[in-house]
């Protein structure tokens, strides 16, 4: 058949094609193919793949490619990079959907890295993580060896660990080496804090000071506790040092002159914690940016305000029970929102906005668990045997690591959470 001929039979058919049934082109499709020789099937299985099955990542915008990725779950994702080079490329790429994967996963998020393989490897490294916890492998253990007297009081922060002792001296490590960075001659250690340039130390001589790390020596004294001196806690904008003792009471100290400024009273056992925290909510009582004192002993919580002004008196006073046989564990946990505390009745969160109590777990595995951190989405705890991790969104126990053999302090101090950094977990010290 000539091509002009041809072109006008091509013509009168499709005219004729067009104004069939569904059910006749069907039909009128399956007879051609039938009359088929192998030559036209390849072309027609060719052309069928190119028209059935587009690749619509690659063909959409970049923009809507991401708002599709959104509505699909992390394993979903990972299962597609699987696809094609281009595919990995794409899901890769899309820094919200990984970041909030980190997100629903515990993670501490920075919003200023916005490099999207960063928080890709971040999330299968918390998944990692997770397959640890589940498989009771995601812990180490090391020692830090220099000390000749038992170790009390354990103090971290951004990888440095500072341990004081019966033998007279406070320590610095640097965990990830294992090494002592400094060492100097102190009294006997039930509390420390430390920063750059100083250490402050509570001691059992019922006495607080301050040293300084360069050169081992003492640059403030501040007596004026009857009971050993089991927390402190200060800050240096304030020019405020804070100290919970035996003697029931917390004394507010200026950190530069070394003077008592005020003594608050109202508990009725050890105070065991203080904290000094910048309050992150509003309430008819504080606002943010607040400095905000809270004083724990074995039955109750006290919260104080506290900034320039010498005086101050007690905002609020919390408890689990008015029966004096339940009591609190001597951990303490604020970050200016809220407040939690663990007891035999069960974990504890407080909105520090309303003082209300936001939520209690009770669980019998949880029991007389002592708390050791507390995050959005998991809690380190505790007992005589086991350190425990908590997935909060289930309020159930996902793992567990043995615990050395210590003998439990009655104020909580053998042990200590280390910061949580991005992309890594956190670590855990004991004394002994």
């Amino acid at each position: 058949m000539e091509r002009k001929d041809f072109e006008t039979w091509l013509d009168n058919i499709s005219v004729t094609f067009l104004s069939l049934t569904d059910l006749q082109k069907n039909e009128t499709l399956d007879h051609l193919i039938s009359l088929s020789g192998a030559v036209q099937l390849r072309h027609l299985s060719n052309n069928l793949e190119t028209l059935l099955k587009r690749d619509f990542l690659k063909l959409l915008p970049l923009e809507l490619s991401f708002y599709l990725l959104k509505w699909l779950d992390p394993q979903t994702l990972l299962t597609c990079c699987l696809v094609s080079k281009q595919w990995n490329k794409v899901i890769s790429a899309c820094t919200e959907v990984w970041q909030t994967a980190c997100k629903n996963l515990g993670w501490q998020i920075d919003d200023s890295v916005q490099d999207a393989l960063h928080w890709k490897k971040v999330y299968l490294k918390a998944i990692l993580r997770m397959k640890q916890l589940e498989d009771h492998e995601a812990f180490e253990t090391s020692s830090l060896i220099g000390h000749s007297a038992r170790v009390y009081a354990l103090y971290y922060k951004d990888g440095l660990l500072c341990t004081g002792s019966d033998d007279l001296s406070a320590k610095l490590w640097d965990v990830s080496t294992g090494q002592c960075v400094y060492g100097i001659q102190t009294h006997t250690c039930a509390a420390v804090k430390f920063d750059e340039q100083k250490l402050v130390t509570g001691s059992f001589d019922n006495t607080v000071a301050c040293w300084e790390w360069s050169s081992g020596a003492r640059t403030q004294h501040f007596r004026g506790h009857t009971g050993a001196v089991f927390s402190v806690d200060y800050n240096d904008e304030l020019d405020i040092l804070v100290s919970g003792s035996a003697d029931f009471t917390v004394k507010v100290w200026a950190l530069s002159a070394g003077t008592c400024l005020n003594t608050l009273t109202g508990h009725t056992e050890w105070v065991t914690k203080v904290v000094l925290q910048k309050c992150k909510v509003k309430s008819l009582l504080h606002s943010p940016g607040d400095y905000i004192l809270l004083s724990a002993d074995k039955y109750e919580i006290k919260i104080w305000p506290i900034g320039r002004e010498i005086n101050c008196k007690c905002l609020k006073t919390l408890s689990v029970s008015e029966d004096r046989s339940i009591c609190l564990q001597p951990r303490l946990h604020f970050d200016g929102k809220y407040i939690v505390c663990s007891s035999a009745l069960g974990l504890y969160q407080w909105d520090f906005a309303s003082y209300d109590i936001l939520r209690v777990i009770k669980t019998p595995e949880i029991a007389n668990l002592a708390l050791l951190g507390f995050g959005d989405i998991f809690a380190l705890l505790f007992d005589n045997h086991y350190l425990y991790i908590m997935d909060l969104r289930t309020e159930s126990l996902i793992s567990r690591w043995p615990l050395p053999e210590y003998r439990k302090s009655k104020r909580g101090s053998s042990f200590l959470a280390g910061e949580p950094g991005i992309g890594r977990s956190s670590d855990c010290f004991r004394r002994s």
